[in-house]
This record gives C-alpha cells, structure tokens and sequence, in this order.
C-alpha cells in the first residue's frame, strides 16, 4: 500500500469530486478497494453497530445498466431549474467555479457507466423504515471511503440522483429494496494525476452561528 504524502488538512481539502480526470482505461485492484472499504468501517455507527453495505460493480454489462440509468435520471435534471450551471453567482470566481462544476457533472452524466468501478453504498435494517433511517451509520462511513481512495490515488465523486429510481438499480444488483437503502452512488478510479486543490468556499464566519441563530 503506497499512501499519497497528504497531511491529514491536505486530504480533507482536496478530496474533490473527481469526474473528468477519472482513468477510464485502468482497472482498479480488488485490493484497493478493500482497503478503501476497511478504512470506511472505523467510521462512526450508532451503538457501534455496522449496518452499512458497499456494492462494488465492475461487471461491465451492470456498469453500463446503472450507467443508462443514471444518463436518464440526469437528463431531467439537467432540464430543471436546479440544474447547477443555471445558477448565477455574484462574485466571478465562484460563478466560474460553478461553471467547471457543471459542465464537469454533464460529462459524469454520459459517462458514469464507462468508469472501470461502480461503488454502492447502503445502509441495512430491519425493513425499509429501518434502512432509511439508519443513514447517518453509512454516509460518515462513504466519506471515509472517499478520503481512503483519494489517499490512494483514486477519485470519487458523491452522487445521489440515481435514487429517484433506486429500485431499478436495486434489480440490477440484486439488492433487496425492502431491507437495504441506497445512499451513494461513486465511480471509483485511478485519476489522471493527483495534484488537487481546495475548493472557493464562503469564509467559516458565513455559515457559523455562535449560541443562536
């Protein structure tokens, strides 16, 4: 295992969606992903209890099946009103940044199905209301999914929009809809170089509210 020399503020702030440097052409070892998945089990899980699930797609029949789904689950979003490169933003250079990141998204889009690795994750109860609300056990742990790739060179990118038709995912893997709730959807490869930088964001004292609101 070859780490990347990230300090643990480097890898916080670069861990970017990645979609257009994604290697296409270069698979991503079983044993990677394993050690992605390994790091994301030490997340927090109420009670200490694992309920998250990774799916791991590399079949390339499946990969191009989530890949249709997705295509056309975008599409519609990309006709919306919250479709991100409709926005318009008062400072230049976040507009601009807002601009890459659409026009990074359409590419994810066309080419989600083409990524040498899909990643799954789920989170799993009792019945459908328990998967559902056992969410915050999985999403901590797919961010420390994400943190491991990027420290291995990897790239992801956080989705969700295929959930608007999750139980055809669902049937394409073979995940029981009833017992197991979908929360991410993440290509997974290697990324054509591995210098990222931090995002524009709003200056922390923005979004703070000390005692109240």
């Amino acid at each position: 295992m070859t780490l990347l020399p990230l300090d643990p503020d480097q890898l916080l702030s670069t861990t970017r969606a990645v979609r257009k440097r994604l290697d296409l052409t270069r698979p991503v070892p079983r044993e990677l992903v394993r050690e992605c998945v390994a790091m994301a089990l030490q997340a927090p899980s109420g009670s200490n209890i694992v309920t998250m699930e990774f799916i791991v797609v590399t079949d390339a029949d499946k990969r191009r099946a989530i890949g249709q789904v997705y295509r056309e689950v975008y599409a519609g979003y990309k006709e919306s009103p919250w479709y991100a490169g409709r926005h318009s933003i008062p400072d230049p250079a976040m507009h601009a940044q807002q601009q890459r990141v659409a026009g990074s998204a359409d590419y994810l889009g066309e080419h989600m199905g083409d990524m040498p690795t899909l990643v799954i994750a789920a989170n799993r109860g009792a019945n459908r209301e328990a998967a559902v609300a056992g969410m915050g056990n999985v999403l901590p742990a797919t961010w420390s999914f994400m943190l491991a790739a990027r420290a291995r060179g990897l790239g992801t990118s956080w989705t969700a929009m295929h959930l608007a038709r999750e139980r055809d995912v669902a049937d394409i893997l073979g995940i029981p809809f009833e017992t197991v709730a979908q929360a991410v959807l993440t290509p997974l490869a290697y990324t054509r170089g591995t210098d990222f930088k931090p995002a524009l964001r709003p200056e922390p004292d923005s979004v703070i509210h000390w005692d109240e609101w």
